[in-house]
């Protein structure tokens, strides 16, 4: 058995048996069947090819012209059913008892791989592995009523070495934001980024796979007018819980569903541009597939190249791991193209050799397992009880203890230490460890109480600051040696050197306290760094941080609101399902008029974050005014002071220039013209920098407004077209498996594409579903998907022709 870890679950592994990989051949239906060198063996498990020797090659001809290939089984000319239960049936059983299982189609371009796989969705008969299993999965289920299971579905897509997720379309994904990569860990390969899906039921189930399906890639050559350009992989995920039994072990289980890309020569598909460049991945990604088969039948490698490519990467856990692997490998029976036709059995037969070792994947539910130990706890401690009681100890208590006992030991604990109490009673564990927290919790009051009678009679001063010590020494209340007014000398008196500024004989001015001198003292020198520390009390902070100042308090303000009001997510009150709408009027209103309606109505909301939105931008444009004026004004003094200073100046060289050690000496009248020159461009840098912050918000709110009117307008459209202008039947139809609004398309388009989805789908109920009652979920999918993306492609000719 082996054991993992996976955070708070476990991870138990059943060691299986070994078995080999099942290797299928089904064989294109053909008119042109070569009978002559394709040969079945009696029990259809084998094919032989035999060639007639090229007799130009002379006398000594050492060309081979026999082969034989034994698989598990050869198909031909057989039916989509018959392939299902052949190949898959047993597999996809098998993972609902636990073990992971993978089918995997490979061939030559053109051979059949995605019809055996999916099939033609256009035909319920028709469908292929993928859409079988999970049929067969949702019958299952519904065959285990003792079990809880849940499935979830993904859908990768592997195009020239690029990870692809083709269920990113849907609305509630999105596209990744980082690359998809392929991660290891000890559960397995997983793929980082890929969704995962819940599925309830199989239409849901369906969906995803047409959702996908539609968003493959696909191109056209000589070979196959729709050949897949990528590979991909439909990975069924499965997690089964007892209904019945309260252990706590699960199993869970995986099946990955492989459409490989053909293999194809460049000489026959006659592939260029982009086609040649994806037909060269292809081929690189499925030669590294083969070497890495290669290296899994040889017994004596140990390294096998599962890196090379993101193929074998993502199928490492499935090649040779520890599952159910089945290979169905797809080939022509034409002449023409017997050369792939070898090559692919030859890939067929080194499978063969591969050997997997199926396991059931058991894990732990940590939920459950703390309830089995919670029960297991009670019994134990029922246990215990009879235990003490038989000991004569029936005073002992093993549960937390609660605040009155925890409040007794702490008194025990003061006791004990005070020494009115010669020893503390030993009870249990329990007990012993709460005596020594209360320890702890005593020894911690006491160091805060001395602590706080310290801070009551004595101003604490770190002694690492050199600025609390310079605003000290500035007040008198310290020497230059840094020696304290009062500060003891270890002798029982106060010692000290007294202020420089306080004279003998004379009294000071005021009577401040310690604390207040170096309040007034700090504020002097503009201290706006708090001290901080545990030995440190913080008398005062400049008033620059206490108190903000008015105008950044309004910007702050302001913009809040702004986070507030402009938001243009879709709002409650639109199309509420349970408001009844009123009667449609027979006649249309003027727009006009609908819109006075629709602001006060449907559209408030709307409305009013646009009316306060505009608020915000006119308020803003206002203070933008005043302060505009007010940079004029100081641009107009700056001017006045300039001229008023040139004229000093020139006085000055007329009386002539006073020099003292190499400094100009200037009159007390042009120096105050400078210390105010000063001061005007500092208030004038100031408001242009508020006024460019300030024009930053009103682009801002600009936008916002816009787009509140914008949405507005929209909204109003989408409102008027819903509620006057399409039918009421046609809109029941549209919201059918769709998430546009109808009113969001052109009336013109929206009419006939409704008629013609819902004339489409009668006439797939009326010839269709009486023949297979179990193809309802199927069809129902189909044609919500179709419906979807033909709504799609509408939305974006709509805008596309707006944008025009």
């Amino acid at each position: 058995m082996k054991r993992h870890k996976n955070g708070n679950n476990r991870y138990f592994t059943r060691m299986g048996t070994r078995k080999k990989v099942q290797a299928f051949v089904r064989v294109k239906p053909t008119d042109d069947f070569a009978h002559e060198i394709i040969k079945y063996g009696d029990d259809n498990k084998s094919i032989d090819i035999h060639l007639k020797k090229d007799t130009r090659r002379g006398v000594v001809n050492n060309q081979q012209t026999d082969w034989s290939f034994k698989l598990d089984g050869v198909l031909h000319d057989a039916s989509q059913d018959l392939v299902y239960e052949t190949v898959a049936r047993d597999a996809v059983s098998q993972a609902l008892d636990g073990y992971n299982g993978t089918i995997m189609c490979y061939g030559q371009t053109g051979a059949g791989k995605t019809y055996t796989m999916t099939g033609a969705t256009e035909n319920y008969k028709h469908r292929g592995i993928l859409p079988r299993a999970l049929q067969q999965v949702f019958r299952m289920i519904e065959e285990r009523p003792t079990h809880a299971i849940t499935v979830r579905v993904s859908y990768l897509e592997i195009y020239n070495e690029n990870l692809f997720d083709l269920l990113s379309t849907l609305p509630y994904v999105g596209p990744s934001v980082t690359p998809m990569t392929i991660v290891e860990s000890p559960q397995g390969v997983f793929i980082k980024g890929l969704s995962v899906h819940l599925t309830s039921q199989e239409e849901d189930a369906f969906s995803l796979l047409f959702e996908g399906e539609t968003n493959r890639i696909i191109a056209s050559h000589t070979m196959n007018k729709n050949s897949s350009r990528s590979h991909c992989i439909f990975t069924i995920y499965m997690e089964a819980h007892s209904r019945t039994l309260s252990d706590e072990k699960y199993i869970t289980s995986k099946i990955n569903l492989v459409d490989l890309a053909g293999s194809e020569r460049l000489g026959k598909t006659g592939s260029e541009g982009r086609v040649l460049k994806e037909a060269t991945y292809i081929n690189k990604s499925l030669s590294f597939l083969e070497q890495a088969i290669i290296a899994l039948g040889d017994q004596k490698r140990d390294h096998i190249p599962f890196r090379q490519c993101k193929l074998t990467h993502a199928l490492k856990d499935s090649l040779g791991g520890n599952c159910n692997m089945v290979l169905v490998t797809n080939i022509y029976g034409e002449a023409a193209q017997l050369e792939e036709t070898l090559s692919s059995l030859r890939f067929a037969s080194r499978m063969k050799l591969v050997t997997t070792e199926p396991a059931i994947n058991e894990k732990y539910d940590a939920e459950r397992m703390v309830k089995n130990l919670e029960k297991e706890l009670a019994l134990l401690k029922q246990e215990l009880a009879i235990h003490d009681s038989l000991s004569n100890r029936t005073l002992v208590n093993y549960d937390p203890m609660d605040e009155i006992q925890i409040a007794e030991i702490n008194s025990q604990v003061r006791r004990y230490l005070e020494g009115t109490l010669d020893e503390i009673d030993i009870i249990n564990l329990r007990q012993i460890q709460e005596v020594f927290n209360q320890f702890r919790v005593v020894l911690s009051q006491q160091e805060q109480e001395v602590e706080s009678a310290l801070r009551r009679k004595y101003t604490l001063i770190d002694k690492n600051d050199f600025a609390a010590i310079s605003a000290v020494q500035k007040a008198g209340l310290m020497d230059a040696e840094g020696h304290l007014v009062g500060e003891p000398d270890g002798q029982s008196f106060g010692l000290g050197v007294a202020p420089f500024s306080i004279k003998p004989g004379k009294k000071p001015k005021s009577k401040k306290t310690l604390k207040e001198q170096f309040s007034t003292s700090a504020r002097k020198e503009g201290a706006s760094s708090p001290v901080s520390g545990k030995d440190l009390e913080v008398v005062s902070v400049s008033k620059t941080q206490l108190i903000p100042s008015s105008k950044d308090g309004d910007i702050k303000d302001m913009l809040s609101r702004d986070r507030e009001t402009s938001s243009i997510e879709p709002l409650p009150s639109d199309s509420p399902k349970e408001e009844l709408r009123p009667p449609r009027p027979s006649t249309p209103p003027s727009k006009p008029v609908a819109f006075e309606e629709f602001k006060n109505e449907r559209g408030s909301e709307i409305n009013r974050i646009f009316k306060e939105n505009k608020s915000i931008l006119n308020e803003r444009r206002r203070r933008a005014s005043e302060i505009t004026q007010r940079i004029n004004a100081i641009k107009q003094e700056i001017d006045v002071t300039k001229e008023a200073l040139n004229f000093q100046k020139s006085l000055r060289e007329k009386q002539g220039e006073y020099e003292n050690k190499g400094l100009m000496i200037i009159d007390e009248e042009e120096f105050l013209l400078i210390l105010k020159l000063k001061d005007l461009k500092k208030q004038y840098r100031n408001e242009y920098q508020d006024l460019r912050d300030l024009r930053a918000e009103i682009q801002y709110c600009q936008r916002l407004v816009d787009e509140c009117r914008h949405r507005l307008l929209m909204e109003f459209d989408i409102w008027y077209n819903e509620s006057f202008v399409i039918p009421e039947d046609i809109q029941a139809a549209l919201k059918i498996g769709s998430s546009i609004r109808p009113g969001m398309v052109p009336v013109n388009r929206i009419v006939s594409l409704g008629e013609d989805d819902q004339d489409r789908f009668s006439q797939l109920q009326q010839t269709v579903l009486p023949e297979g009652p179990d193809s309802i979920s199927f069809y129902n999918a189909k044609v919500k998907t179709e419906q979807k993306h033909n709504y799609m492609k509408t939305m974006v000719g709509f805008q596309q022709s707006h944008r025009k």
